[in-house]
């Protein structure tokens, strides 16, 4: 009898190729920290040079010299390719820090700084060292700037051969929220009219900057920040700048539309704007985020008393703004405001922007599922035989839906809980333990006490630092992308 040969479970050869292809993307990008570092005569350059040859010939030769036998990616290829990618550019983005010349660091700070630039949380472990170079302080921004949109829909773009069905998982796994609208008829068009959106207006917010009273260094690196809802600056002198009134309007622009579900903007730039109006999810969003404003403004007045329209005004709306698109920027002290205003903080940094947007957080999607079929429950209290269907923008969600919705936000809140407990065995302060839980999931980067103002995430120990950097990937891919890997059924057939 013959035997019939059983496929492998993974198509390994092919994930490590596209890896390889990946990190000669990865090493493209280091030629914008190399160009600064040229134009600034930093030692850094050397080394991050260095990097992106290594970075460039590691993935020539895993895309020229593994061979494969078909090009096909299944579904569990999707899954695991979307996480490995993610650390592998963590792995060779944190090499500059380890061997910068002028700021050195540790494994665990280096790879927790890159993870957290790459799945745009901004929480730092070098932001409080003096002296970084601007080669390092532009390959942060960098760094945010591609995660903002996704590493895999970037490949999505330019490598036209995963327009497959393991395309597809790629871009689902990866695009927040639990909507992936396809604006496109193939998943790669898809990929490059998002991207076309994402760097045109990232160029258009860094004129802007540039036009005021920024010079072009500090406006790049805060326009890569700004829009990628990112929050890595370019040093005190990009603090200072964000002070103007000027430069806050813009960002607060900029940062709303990084909240806004990308597939949108694209319709409404392509002569469809009753898209944007027509959308339930960016109404509550627009309403959520004016609550808010009004909310803070009536904090910072009853805290500080009244001294002008800008502090009115302007300061609060900035706040909210960077809180609820996970930006995390902070310019004012808002403990000095009342814990109802750190209470609104928690909600906003919960919820964050809209699916499919650069933000993190839950997403105000998911709130609008869960509300909704909240209300419908309660409903059948009273009668317990009608049929409500939960609807959002018009459509009827299926069952399937809502469950995954509730089974996400109790894992959500699940990671967050076990996190906690984590690092307090580690030592880690039952308050910083859970904000640093929280903060990171949600990829907003806020700190408390010890990690928050004045304070910096370099003060937890190491191990703190690596179970935090799998959390903010666990929040960047949405908990199940990753989370399923660790399912004994995704690595067998039964």
């Amino acid at each position: 009898m013959r035997t019939i040969s059983r496929q492998p479970l993974f198509n390994i050869p092919m994930l490590l190729k596209v890896v390889g292809m990946l990190l000669m993307i990865e090493s493209a990008f280091f030629l914008l920290p190399i160009g600064a570092g040229l134009y600034y005569h930093e030692e850094d350059t050397l080394i991050t040079g260095i990097t992106a040859a290594g970075t460039f010939l590691v993935g020539l030769w895993m895309a020229r010299r593994i061979r494969t036998t078909h090009n096909r990616l299944s579904k569990r290829d999707g899954f695991l390719l979307t996480s490995s990618v993610w650390v592998a550019f963590s792995l060779f983005g944190m090499l500059p820090f380890i061997f910068s010349p002028t700021t050195p660091c540790n494994v665990s700070d280096a790879f927790f700084e890159a993870m957290s630039g790459f799945t745009t949380t901004g929480a730092s472990t070098l932001g409080s060292r003096p002296g970084m170079s601007n080669c390092l302080l532009l390959w942060r921004a960098v760094m945010q700037w591609i995660g903002g949109l996704g590493i895999i829909l970037f490949t999505l773009a330019v490598i036209p051969m995963l327009n497959t069905r393991g395309g597809m998982q790629m871009f689902n796994a990866e695009m927040t929220g639990i909507t992936h609208d396809k604006i496109r008829p193939r998943v790669s068009q898809t990929a490059k009219s998002l991207w076309g959106v994402y760097m045109g207006l990232t160029v258009l917010l860094a004129l802007l900057l540039w036009a005021g009273p920024m010079d072009f260094f500090d406006a790049l690196c805060t326009a890569f920040g700004t829009l990628s809802t990112g929050g890595y600056t370019s040093g005190i002198s990009g603090m200072l700048a964000m002070e103007h009134t000027y430069v806050k309007l813009v960002m607060i622009v900029f940062m709303f539309i990084g909240g806004v579900n990308f597939a949108l903007i694209f319709r409404f730039i392509t002569g469809q704007p009753r898209q944007l109006l027509r959308n339930d999810v960016l109404r509550i969003y627009v309403i959520f985020t004016g609550i808010m404003w009004a909310c803070f403004a009536v904090a910072r007045v009853a805290a500080e008393g009244y001294h002008g329209l800008v502090e009115l005004l302007v300061d609060p709306l900035f706040q909210v703004v960077a809180i609820s698109t996970s930006t995390g920027i902070s310019l004012l002290p808002l403990a000095g405001w009342g814990g109802f205003t750190l209470m609104l903080t928690v909600m906003m940094m919960f919820f964050g922007g809209c699916a499919g947007s650069t933000s993190g957080g839950a997403k105000i999607d998911r709130m609008v599922y869960l509300f909704k079929n909240m209300r419908n429950e309660l409903y059948r209290c009273i009668y317990p035989n009608a049929v409500l269907p939960v609807q959002v923008g018009g459509r009827v969600a299926s069952p399937q839906l809502v469950g995954k919705v509730i089974a996400f936000l109790c894992i959500y809140v699940m990671v967050i809980i076990v996190g906690a407990c984590v690092l307090t065995v580690m030592g880690v302060p039952v308050t910083d333990a859970i904000f640093s839980c929280f903060s990171c999931i949600s990829n907003t980067g806020f700190g408390t006490e010890i990690t928050g103002l004045g304070g910096s995430y370099d003060m937890l120990p190491g191990a703190a630092k690596w179970v935090l950097s799998l959390i903010m990937l666990t929040g960047r891919l949405e908990i199940f992308s990753v989370l399923v890997l660790l399912l004994p059924s995704f690595w067998s057939r039964g």
